[in-house]
Order: C-alpha cells, then sequence, then structure tokens
C-alpha cells in the first residue's frame, strides 16, 4: 500500500497513518458526492479533525496542510451549493450577519476583548490577540488582506491570567472568522 503523505524519520513520531488514511477516505467520499450534504461533512469538522501521535507516522505538517486546503475546497463547495440555490444577493447578506456578530467584538477596547481565564491558569497573551484582532478589523473596514491562513497559523504566547485572554473563547472567534474569510 502507498502512503497518502511522507513519513516522519525512523525515531520520530507523527500522525497515527491507518487514523489519517480512514479520515481522508471518508472526506474524499463525502466531497465526490455532488451535493454537499447540509448535515454531514462541513469545513469546521475538518479543522477539528484530530490524529493520534505514533512512531513512523506521518508527517503533521504535510497532513495539516492537505487538511487546510481541504477544508477550504469544503466550504467553496457550500458557498456554491448556496450560491447556485439561493443566489449571490442571499449569500453575501448571510456572510453579513455573521460578520456582524464578530465586529461587535472588535469594537471592545483591547485588553477586554475576551473573558480572563478561570482560577489560576493561564491563556493568550492579550496583546497579541489584540494585535491579530486589528488585523481582522482592518480587513472589515478597509479591506486589508487577511486570509483563512493568517488566522489558522497565529501563534500566540500565553501568560498570566490577568494579561491574558481565555483560550477556548479566542479559539472558538477565530474559527468563526475563518469561516467568514472562507465565504469572501
Amino acid at each position: 500500500m502507498t502512503d497518502m503523505f511522507p513519513r516522519v524519520g525512523f525515531l520520530r513520531q507523527g500522525y497515527d497513518r491507518e487514523q489519517v488514511e480512514e479520515f481522508f477516505t471518508n472526506v474524499r467520499a463525502a466531497y465526490e458526492r455532488p451535493i454537499v450534504d447540509p448535515n454531514g461533512l462541513m469545513p469546521i469538522d475538518i479543522r477539528h479533525a484530530a490524529f493520534d501521535i505514533r512512531a513512523r507516522g506521518y508527517k503533521t505538517a504535510e497532513v495539516d496542510a492537505a487538511l487546510d486546503r481541504l477544508e477550504d475546497a469544503f466550504a467553496a463547495r457550500l458557498k456554491d451549493q448556496f450560491v447556485h440555490q439561493q443566489g449571490i444577493e442571499a449569500w453575501h447578506a448571510q456572510l453579513a450577519e455573521r460578520a456582524q456578530v464578530l465586529y461587535e467584538r472588535l469594537r471592545r477596547p483591547k485588553g477586554a476583548r475576551f473573558s480572563h481565564p478561570k482560577r489560576l491558569r493561564r491563556g493568550y497573551r492579550a496583546s497579541d490577540v489584540d494585535a491579530l484582532l486589528d488585523r481582522i478589523t482592518a480587513f472589515f473596514d478597509r479591506g486589508t488582506p487577511l486570509t483563512p491562513n493568517d488566522l489558522r497559523s497565529a501563534i500566540f504566547p500565553r501568560k498570566a491570567k490577568w494579561r491574558s485572554y481565555d483560550e477556548s473563547k479566542v479559539d472558538a472567534y477565530l474559527a468563526r472568522a475563518i469561516d467568514i474569510l472562507q465565504g469572501v
């Protein structure tokens, strides 16, 4: 059997090959259907795909890049299907409504855009998250270029509670922002 992706070196670990191959086989079957099932596999399901780490597994960067491309392809198919059924005006109206929900948070003062971690936990450094949110604001306000990959590849240092944002809240927000960028 031929490997789907390059494998890591002899003493290295990567994604479990069987899990990756099973996931991509299922995604291929879903993608090859003539119409995307709105109750089936969605771009966010691809974004949340996770695999165990194993010796001699697939290179994580290669699999992650393929997942990003797949997510974008599914999002494009969903958009095309929606536009075909309801028209481009309806698509833009829906996208604007979803973007408005995100924009409300961008108006909050820096340092107060998300809740802080509970108890003694650490979170994403607020100043770095705010800098990325400023880029999202520039995209909405001025059309400054921003891609889903810009958000996917964002890395935030962790800081003490009072100088950080709750990671799960930031991650959820960025996931919704990626959905908007994919639809533009």
